[in-house]
């Protein structure tokens, strides 16, 4: 349904649309909610990660370490699982996530569907992981969203990453969906999306400091505009 719906609307010469999922439509991020969650379910997946971490914990400090120690934990906390048991407990998760109160920023999701109801091509475009973000959506009643999200592979030991979707891995991954840029609008909360941002006619910040705002500024060359939602 989903690229039914982005075929009319490229068809119709729709404007495109692309929002970043966590900080903009949604409070905090879901994935690492749900790394925590199976770390606090499996003792033995827990008690790996509270010995790795006082290993890893002073090469954090190192920027471009970050990430690969991030993945460490995502990795323990996915030890044993296969892609369809991974896909049920993302469903189950994003069932328990989107009963909690908040947990939706309310005026992104309305400027969302706003979107949708004038007729743009929505593209929800984040490092959130896919099976995770579409039960997101399918919770709520939006299943048809187009989305292009992170992506994970089964490996050996469990699944494991394939396609990490921040920086300028979205720009590339879009452009793999034969989206031609420039973009009409795209929304973020974050300056790693300055890849992102920079092929919008328009860049719309979201709940941004002030330091986000001038890398953005930096970057782009010209202000983007800033809207605050809660």
């Amino acid at each position: 349904m989903g690229e039914i719906a982005s075929a009319l609307a490229t068809e119709k010469g729709a404007r495109v649309v692309l929002f970043d999922f966590d900080g903009v439509l949604m409070r905090g991020d879901a994935f690492s909610r749900f790394v925590r969650a199976r770390l606090k379910a499996s003792w033995w997946r827990l008690s790996i990660a509270l010995i790795v971490f006082p290993l890893l914990l002073p090469f954090y400090a190192i920027r471009a370490l970050r990430m690969p120690i991030l993945g460490v934990f995502v990795r323990i906390s996915l030890l044993g699982v296969g892609a369809s048991r991974f896909e049920a407990l993302a469903r189950d998760f994003a069932r328990d996530l989107v009963g909690m109160p908040r947990i939706f920023i309310r005026e992104g999701i309305s400027a969302m569907r706003r979107h949708i109801v004038e007729g743009d091509r929505v593209i929800i475009v984040t490092g959130c992981e896919e099976s995770l973000v579409r039960a997101i959506f399918d919770a709520i009643g939006l299943p048809d969203l187009e989305i292009i999200a992170s992506q994970l592979r089964p490996g050996r030991l469990g699944m494991r990453k394939r396609v990490h979707n921040i920086g300028s891995v979205k720009p590339a991954q879009i452009a793999l969906r034969g989206i031609e840029e420039p973009w009409d609008l795209a929304y973020s909360d974050s300056a790693r999306d300055i890849p992102m941002l920079k092929r919008a006619r328009e860049a719309v910040l979201v709940n941004a400091d002030a330091h986000t705002a001038l890398r953005v500024r930096q970057a782009l060359g010209r202000d983007a505009r800033q809207v605050n939602w809660f």
